[in-house]
């Protein structure tokens, strides 16, 4: 036993050396979790721990503290660590059977919360109880899990981390249990009335009630287990009995009375076989005194215990393969006991029924033997019942536990007792270990020859020791681990056994043969062959394999060298020996055309089960197991020879066949002593034996290897096989898929239908809803109606009133009164056609919109007239001034005439600094372009040579000369113009006589203002300039010249000429502005 203390510890190794169990309690490991303390007496204390809970797989398991931490352990890997802290001391503990590495924690705050263990994050939690959570169970398939408060449970969706059903107890009745029963889909439950109820986890329809015994105390339970495979169910509470149902008939078969020391029972769990997990014969029981009972629920017979009183037991957990138990102690400290070291008495092989009386004296040593059980079992030294002897009473389904010691009362002499009887067999083992070698094979044959069968209760033990069976533990857990062989999946289909217990034993043991060697996956017979193994070993499932691999590797030797066909070799040989000892048998047989394969075979392949009875069976084994293989065959024709009376009486082929698969009136004794016989008469030409190996054990350790048969016809079996079985696969998964999409649209057409009918009822609906609206509208319109006509009647009875009240005012009051009840007469109608006049405001207001269009229009053409009418008036005005002006005296008529020469030089002006911006704006453009030219031009000259240059220069110097002389007659012509445009001004300068000539003058200044800005707009166009040029001068010497200068610009290039025309026009266009300056 060793000890770990997480003090200030978040990970390390669990064992520092390799684990052994204490010799006395089957202690491995105990835990703790100190804490310093300074203040504390002896300077630290113990944090306790509060909840602990193992995995699927029993290799590791959680624990809590009170302080909210949680720990791992794997045993396995030989580690813990501590995951996290919750913050709230753990009230229930379990794994997340879907994801490993998901747990699920109930905490003090009644918050249900799932953490993952590795990225040590929370993923859900989930609220729903108003007090702590208890216990947390989660189903098989691992998708729901049931938590149970005091008063209430709920199962909830893992995948979803949903909420799906709540279970509450009564006011007064709470729930004490709620779990799942393995393999189904139902719910169990156990409230504090002590009843039993069993519920449908879809609907949480009740299912069943289980019946509870009436007694005058009641059991009130506190704690239920059931086994693996849902198979029984046991209960205990505040009472020293446990009730024992079985969930299959649903009804209570045995009630277990522990002993006197026992007063509440706080805890029951069932312990699983190391073999067969399914299959739990053992129960653990926890009582109000810390120690925790192992009890064997069939025999009652106490295995072993765990815990004492001065460190009781207040919680445990037993692992999922039964070879761990976890217990949280009084102290806070965790414990892990070893149940293979504390089962191992009860394994052992039993003691021998004879005992040796042995005395010593002082010269020899005499042994006195019992010789009233030597008479009849003279050679049966060393068989032995159970080393811990019980005395089973029974009274109905009442079972008491009474062990043989004295004073049953006192619990210190209990435990005593119960110590010594433990040490007592631990000693034994050494001497028991080779009890099957102890066994005299002579002595065993002799007591078969003598009595003609075993005793039948040590019939199995006798078996195991002639086929010296290995009990090979770990091979054959290796061959359970590999699953159901897919060959036998629909066994239950084929095979309808009405035992579920049995039918899955028979899977097993038949999937384990298949995995051993594949051809027994393709042996259609093998059930029919094992079948009779399986019931009688139904306990012990793996003696059961080994018999029955023993069986077939010696008594099945050559049989399936022609499989699939039946061994023609072996029916062979039993048809010469028939032939040996009965030719008028064989001859019966070859005349109505009956081979060995309808009156051979089927003795083989069913191994007699089907022809006799279990103790002739069982019989007729005892003699096969104790002599050579080939004696097997001896019996079939000792069989068939036995009957030969009834056989020569049949002619047909169905009745040899009904005759050898039904049972028939034997003497099972005569064929024995037939089979021994014939056995010993077979001449050796024929004898089986000398083609039959002798016997051979299997190999200890690892099962032999078995391929004695055609490989080719076994793999294209088992392919052949596995492609149907895909096929059949596919074929279901296309056929779900077609189901689903059927059902799919199925549901959408009932989805639209209803859709439809929801719409003609909406419909409907708002047709009604129309109509009453309608109505109502029509009752609420004679209201208003009649509301009118009252208020009109009670508005007239006012005026009258008043009218008869005021006639005594003076008239002027009286004709305002009169006005007053005109006005409410007009109320009173206009209220009247208010119906009416709604009708109407549609048009009406057509009517207004397009009046009031007209009237915009109207006040458009309005404004527009009177627009002009005011500008016709301010013509008329301005023109009967100008008149008047005309009319006045000379004062007026000059001061008019200076305003307009004010105007015209304002006009002028304007043109002129207009005409002067676009000349030098002319000029700046002309003179860049003439600077771009000319630097282009000296490019050219530079690349020209010089005679070429000299050259140029001449025509340049000719060209000069003739642009000088026209710039001069341009000059004359300018003078001549300014002194026309003086000319007139001097003419504008005279008084008007007439209002004719006073507009010709007006004309003759607006085309002249019109000549001047076209002069304006046409400075840039050389060609224009030239027209006017060419218009003003009437001498025919200018348009020669003009014509020299159209010659000389064809001579040369034209941007010279238009850069001189434009200088030209330049200078004369300032003279003329200096010119009208002056003026």
């Amino acid at each position: 036993m060793q000890h770990l203390d997480l003090f200030k510890k978040s990970s390390g190794c669990i064992w520092h050396r390799k684990p052994t169990s204490s010799s006395d309690d089957g202690l491995l490991l105990t835990i703790t979790r100190s804490n310093l303390r300074a203040f504390t007496p002896g300077g630290n204390r113990t944090i306790r721990f509060t909840q602990i809970a193992f995995d699927r797989t029993g290799q590791q398991f959680l624990a809590s503290d009170q302080q909210g931490n949680l720990y791992q352990f794997s045993l396995a890997k030989n580690k813990f660590k501590l995951l996290l802290n919750t913050g709230n001391p753990c009230t229930a503990l379990s794994f997340n059977l879907q994801r490993k590495n998901e747990v699920l924690l109930g905490l003090s705050d009644c918050i249900l919360k799932c953490y993952d263990i590795t990225t040590r994050e929370v993923v859900c939690w989930m609220k729903g109880h108003d007090t702590a959570i208890n216990s947390i169970c989660i189903h098989s398939s691992g998708r729901y899990a049931l938590t149970t408060s005091n008063r209430v449970a709920h199962l909830w969706d893992l995948e979803t981390f949903s909420h799906q059903r709540t279970l509450n107890g009564a006011q007064k009745v709470g729930i004490m249990k709620a779990c799942f029963i393995p393999s189904s889909s139902h719910i169990l439950t156990c409230f504090k009335d002590d009843s039993i109820f069993v519920w449908d986890m879809e609907n949480l329809q009740c299912q069943y009630q289980l019946p509870v015994p009436p007694s005058s105390n009641k059991p009130r339970y506190r704690s239920l287990a059931t086994t693996s495979d849902g198979q029984f169910l046991i209960a205990g509470g505040k009472s020293r009995f446990l009730h024992l149902w079985t969930l299959e008939s649903k009804r209570l078969i045995r009630i277990i009375q522990l002993p006197m020391c026992v007063k509440t029972v706080k805890l029951v769990a069932f312990l699983p076989d190391t073999l067969d997990i399914s299959s739990s014969q053992t129960v653990g029981v926890l009582s109000q005194d810390g120690i925790m009972r192992f009890i064997n629920i069939h025999n009652c017979n106490l295995l072993f215990e765990i815990g004492s009183q001065n460190n009781p037991i207040h919680q445990a957990t037993i692992s999922s393969h039964g070879r761990y138990a976890l217990t949280l102690m009084g102290n806070g400290n965790i414990n892990l006991y070893s149940i293979p070291s504390l089962s191992a008495d009860v394994k052992k092989p039993p003691e021998p029924i004879t005992k040796a009386v042995i005395t010593k004296d002082k010269n020899s040593s005499a042994i006195s033997i019992d010789h009233e059980k030597s008479v009849r079992y003279p050679d049966l030294h060393g068989i032995a019942p159970d080393s811990i002897t019980k005395n089973i009473d029974w009274n109905g389904p009442q079972a008491i536990i009474n062990k043989n010691t004295s004073n049953l009362n006192k619990e210190s002499e209990l435990a005593v007792a119960n110590r010594s009887m433990v040490t007592h067999a631990r000693q034994r083992i050494s001497k028991n270990k080779d009890l099957y070698n102890r066994l005299d094979f002579k002595r065993l044959y002799k007591i078969l020859k003598g009595f003609g069968e075993y005793p039948s209760k040590y019939r199995i033990f006798i078996w195991r020791s002639l086929l010296k069976l290995p009990e090979n533990h770990e091979c054959y857990s290796n061959l359970l681990e590999k699953g159901t062989h897919s060959a036998f999946l629909k066994l239950d289909e084929e095979y309808p056994i009405k035992s579920r217990k049995l039918l899955n034993n028979l899977q097993k043991t038949l999937s384990a043969l298949a995995h051993w060697s594949p051809i027994f996956g393709e042996v259609h017979y093998l059930p029919l062959v094992i079948f009779p193994f399986v019931k009688l070993f139904s306990n012990n499932h793996l003696i059961c394999f080994e018999v029955i691999v023993t069986i077939i590797v010696n008594w099945c030797q050559k049989w399936f060298e022609f499989f699939p066909n039946p061994p023609i070799n072996i029916l062979s040989c039993i048809e010469n020996i028939l032939g040996a000892h009965d030719s008028q048998l064989l001859d019966h047989f070859i005349r109505n055309k009956i081979k060995s394969q309808i009156y051979a075979w089927p003795l083989l392949e069913t191994f007699f089960s089907e022809v006799l009875t279990k103790d002739e069976w069982l019989q007729l084994w005892d003699h096969i197991l104790s002599n050579h293989p080939s004696f097997l065959l001896s019996l079939v024709v000792a069989y068939i020879t036995h009957s030969r009376r009834a056989l020569l009486h049949c002619n047909e082929k169905d009745d040899f066949k009904f005759y050898f698969h039904h049972r028939n009136a034997v003497n099972i004794k005569a064929i024995i002593d037939e089979g021994y016989r014939i056995h010993s008469t077979t001449p050796k030409n024929l004898h089986p034996k000398y083609k039959l190996q002798h016997f051979e054990p299997i190999t200890s350790g690892q099962y032999p290897i078995y391929n004695k048969y055609p490989k080719f016809i076994v793999n294209y079996q088992a392919n052949e096989r596995e492609r149907i079985r895909q096929e059949e696969m596919e074929y279901l998964k296309q056929r779900q898929i077609a189901l689903e999409l059927q059902k799919e649209t199925e549901q959408k057409i009932l989805e639209e239908n209803a859709w439809r009918r929801n719409q003609q009822l909406l419909t409907e609906a708002e047709m009604q809803r129309r109509k009453m609206l309608k109505t109502e509208e029509e009752k609420l319109s004679n209201q208003k109606s009649r509301l009118q006509a009252m208020k009109r009647e009670l508005v007239m009875k006012e005026l009258q009133l008043l009218d008869a009240a005021r006639r005594k005012v003076l008239h002027s009051d009286e004709v305002q009164k009169e006005n007053e009840i005109k006005r409410l007469d007009e109320d009173i109608n206009r209220i009247s056609r208010q119906r009416e006049e709604e009708t109407r405001n549609a048009l009406a207001e057509m009517e207004l919109k397009a009046l009031e269009l007209r009237a915009q229009k109207e006040m458009f053409t309005q404004e527009l007239a009177r627009e002009q009418s005011k500008d016709n008036l301010q013509i008329r005005a301005d023109f009967e001034a100008k008149k008047n002006q005309l009319d006045s005296k000379d004062y007026l008529a000059d001061r008019e005439r200076q305003k307009l020469n004010d105007n015209l030089n304002k006009r002028r002006k304007v043109n002129l600094e207009r005409l002067a911006k676009t000349q030098q704006r002319a000029i700046n453009v002309k003179n860049q372009y003439k600077l771009d030219y000319r630097n282009r031009m000296q490019d050219l000259e530079q690349e020209m040579q010089h005679l070429t240059l000299s050259h140029q220069a001449q025509l340049n110097k000719v060209e000069d000369d003739e642009v000088e002389t026209i710039m001069k007659m341009i000059e004359k012509d300018s003078e001549s113009i300014a002194d026309q445009y003086q000319a007139e001004l001097l003419k504008l300068r005279k008084p008007v006589q007439t209002e004719n000539q006073h507009h010709h003058e007006e004309d003759r200044e607006e085309e002249e203002i019109t000549n001047l800005e076209n002069v304006h707009h046409s400075i840039p166009s050389v060609e224009i300039i030239r027209k006017d040029f060419l218009k003003n001068r009437a001498d025919s010497d200018i348009a020669s010249e003009f014509n020299d200068i159209h010659d000389i610009e064809q001579r040369r290039k034209f941007e010279m000429q238009e850069i001189a025309l434009l200088s030209d026009v330049n200078k004369l266009r300032s003279k003329i502005a200096a010119s009208n300056q002056q003026f």
